[in-house]
């Protein structure tokens, strides 16, 4: 089979889209089929594009995307050339939808993607209302974004969303049918890690650990992770925090508080920390708001649970892989869930269990391309 891949940003860069793009390609490279990757220049309209890269980010991301697709068909133009110059069974996006603007194959391929928001769903949810934005967007851009949303989904033979969420979502503001929409849970951004062979103790009696994961504190729900170790501490518990790939505020930290500002996996002694962070911790506590999370696949990787907020599409299930309360919850009820397992152990221990077992049947990458072999090789015999 032979893929054409399609992104605004080469999936060869491993950082862009939080990973999730590298991860994306190479579980279609290795278990669905050969993979090209299409050119991200926009033909004549490349200077454009080199002007807006240019750019600090935060303007490059409001411009990149809404100039992608006021200029698409000048860039569409560019992609078809590309797929014309060999046969391809599937032409496969990846987040940016803006990329999939006015293409006109030259030949029948199927027509797939893959994101963990779309952008109506994201502003109109309860993650991109916590955010906020301006006047001009809501009620100028926002409304020529979802035309242009509605014809782009409507376009496609296949959408691969990770979670139900975004399916319910997504069906309802474009009309997707069930033959377009389908539920495929991603993975984590690591390799899998080796099972735990004994699950970690939990006990009144030991440090209670605690982990935050993130390049933003205050996103990450760090605050409420601060407050649920202060208030564990004041009912007796040694709780502790540690955190990766931020440095919190002064006043977020104290002598209990273990800061691992940035750590780059590539470099053995750095890894080993990271790892040695999952391992160690008790629950992952990360009331963020966000459409997926990498991180709480992460965690089940490592058999750790999750204590989150049930908003967008986490991948977290409740007394399966940890718990995602209610908006608005906080370090009370989040401390008062981790008391409740300090005094039933083997139900902590079930929890670390069941967490892994999800990890290694759902959220994995191998797991997302054999299931992504399997429905393509079924829509291209249902087409020829």
């Amino acid at each position: 089979m032979r893929i054409a891949y399609l992104c605004d940003i080469s999936p060869e860069h491993t950082q862009p889209y939080s990973g999730g793009n590298a991860r994306i390609f190479a579980a279609l490279n290795e278990h669905v089929g050969e993979v090209d990757i299409l050119p991200q220049n926009w033909g004549m309209a490349e200077p454009v594009r080199r002007v807006i890269s240019a750019l600090p980010d935060a303007a490059n991301l409001r411009l990149r995307w809404r100039l992608h697709l006021a200029l698409g068909q000048i860039i569409a133009r560019n992609i078809t050339q590309s797929l014309a110059q060999k046969h391809y069974d599937v032409v496969f996006g990846a987040y940016s939808f803006q990329s999939l603007a006015a293409l006109k194959t030259p030949y029948p391929m199927l027509k797939a993607y893959t994101a963990d928001a779309t952008f109506t769903v994201y502003r109109r949810s309860e993650i991109g209302q916590n955010f906020g934005a301006s006047w001009a967007a809501r009620n100028l851009l926002d409304p020529l974004s979802l035309r242009a949303e509605r014809k782009i989904y409507g376009d496609l033979d296949l959408m691969l969303w990770p979670s139900a969420w975004l399916k319910r979502e997504a069906d309802a503001l474009y009309g997707l049918s069930d033959m377009q929409s389908r539920v495929l849970p991603w993975g984590a951004n690591i390799e899998t890690p080796e099972a735990e062979t004994a699950p970690l103790r939990l006990s009144a009696t030991a440090p209670v650990q605690l982990l935050v994961v993130g390049r933003d504190w205050f996103a990450k729900g760090g605050p409420q992770a601060f407050e649920t170790m202060q208030m564990l501490r004041e009912a007796g518990f040694d709780a502790r925090l540690t955190v990766v790939g931020t440095t919190p505020p002064a006043f977020h930290t104290n002598e209990h508080v273990t800061v691992h500002a940035s750590l780059n996996k590539a470099v053995p002694a750095e890894k080993a920390v990271f790892e040695a962070a999952f391992r160690q911790a008790h629950f992952l506590v990360q009331p963020s708001f966000e459409s997926w999370g990498f991180a709480f696949c992460e965690a089940a990787a490592f058999s750790l649970p999750s204590l989150c907020l049930n908003v967008g599409g986490v991948p977290v299930r409740n007394n399966v892989t940890g718990h995602a309360l209610a908006e608005g919850s906080g370090a009370l009820e989040f401390a008062e869930i981790i008391k409740g397992y300090v005094q039933e152990p083997k139900r902590y221990a079930a929890l670390r269990k069941s967490s892994r077992e999800t990890y290694e049947t759902q959220l994995n990458w191998d797991a997302w391309g054999r299931s992504v072999h399997q429905i393509f090789e079924e829509r291209l015999r249902n087409q020829s």
